[in-house]
């Protein structure tokens, strides 16, 4: 039973009901603590806003942004230059004279192509694309001796029947392994470049390709497979191959013909992009030194969209059956 104070009037403090009723006063307080502690997690868990202020009901996402290639992501917008009002006159540029006209004309702004597109031109280059059919039939009898001398050195006798005439055939065939050294790029193109307004992946493959190893004077020889991606002008496919036979038709080195084919296609047509996979067998390491039969070598070249955009990369190599 309650028992009363006879002075107050009120329960005593012992009595049932009173501890009921302090038990209710202090959960109401513990529930006014748990809130204000809730609300103010929820503030310092908010979100900034765009002006720096914290957005109350917002969450964090707690998954990071998946990882992307930094090639992938567009380009920043250039700059617009602010124009300068008392800017000083641009100086006026001389006339250029007919000496330097023609230099300009000729030479290539490419560190691969050069005068009349010719690759790493030197004296020699210039004098075998330039000479007449007397310094002609001088050049073959040159190699005509040089070649006898090898067969001498070598123990055989170039008198007898079957190498009287092999000094002669092997300096013609040397001359044809390396005609390339007598054709340049803008002859080739000879303006066969169209404005179609087309700028998807065109691709040529499986181009044959043979070549002479610079460091052994052995052949190599396998296929290339040539992609650009044009900026609204296409040139005929057929000049494709042309440009790879050019550059394969001298001495070379199977990384540089890689290079030097996507170089020349990139300067002549200015794509948005261009690649160059080439794979071939060496006889340099097939009939000599480690005489691994069946290796083979890849070389690629990416130039522009493809060098940049991993996905563009891809879809030319799985088009190729490279990438499988």
């Amino acid at each position: 039973m309650a028992r009363f104070d006879s002075s107050s009037g009120s329960e005593s403090p012992d009595s049932p009901s009173a501890v009921v009723t302090g038990a209710k006063r202090s959960r109401k307080r513990g529930n006014g603590k748990n809130r204000s502690r809730d609300r103010n997690s929820n503030d310092a868990n908010a979100a900034p806003g765009a002006n720096g202020a914290c957005t109350i009901g917002e969450r964090r996402s707690s998954v990071s942004k998946p990882a992307r290639d930094f090639r992938d992501m567009p380009e920043p917008s250039p700059k617009k230059k602010k124009r300068r009002t008392g800017a000083a006159p641009a100086p006026i540029k001389e006339a250029p004279t007919p000496d330097a006209a023609a230099e300009a004309s000729t030479r290539s702004p490419s560190p691969v192509i050069d005068f009349d597109g010719l690759s790493r031109p030197v004296v020699g280059t210039r004098e075998r694309l330039e000479e007449d059919d007397a310094q002609k039939e001088v050049r073959l009898a040159r190699m005509k001796g040089a070649v006898r001398t090898l067969l001498e050195c070598i123990g055989e006798d170039p008198d007898r029947e079957g190498l009287l005439a092999t000094p002669e055939r092997y300096a013609k065939a040397m001359l044809y392994f390396t005609k390339g050294y007598q054709e340049n790029v803008r002859d080739i193109v000879n303006g066969a470049i169209f404005q179609e307004g087309h700028n998807e992946m065109v691709i040529v493959k499986d181009i044959e390709v043979f070549s002479m190893c610079e460091h052994h004077l052995v052949p190599f020889n396998g296929k290339m497979h040539i992609g650009y991606i044009p900026a609204n002008a296409v040139i005929g496919i057929s000049k494709l191959p042309r440009i790879a036979e050019m550059f394969a038709r001298r001495l070379q080195i199977q990384e540089r013909l890689t290079k030097e084919v996507a170089n020349a296609i990139m300067e002549v047509l200015k794509p948005q992009g261009v690649a160059v996979v080439m794979e071939s067998s060496h006889l340099c390491m097939v009939m000599r030194g480690v005489q691994k039969t069946s290796s083979s070598t890849i070389t690629s070249c990416v130039l522009g969209c493809f060098e940049r955009k991993e996905k563009t990369r891809n879809e030319f190599l799985s088009l190729i059956g490279v990438n499988r």
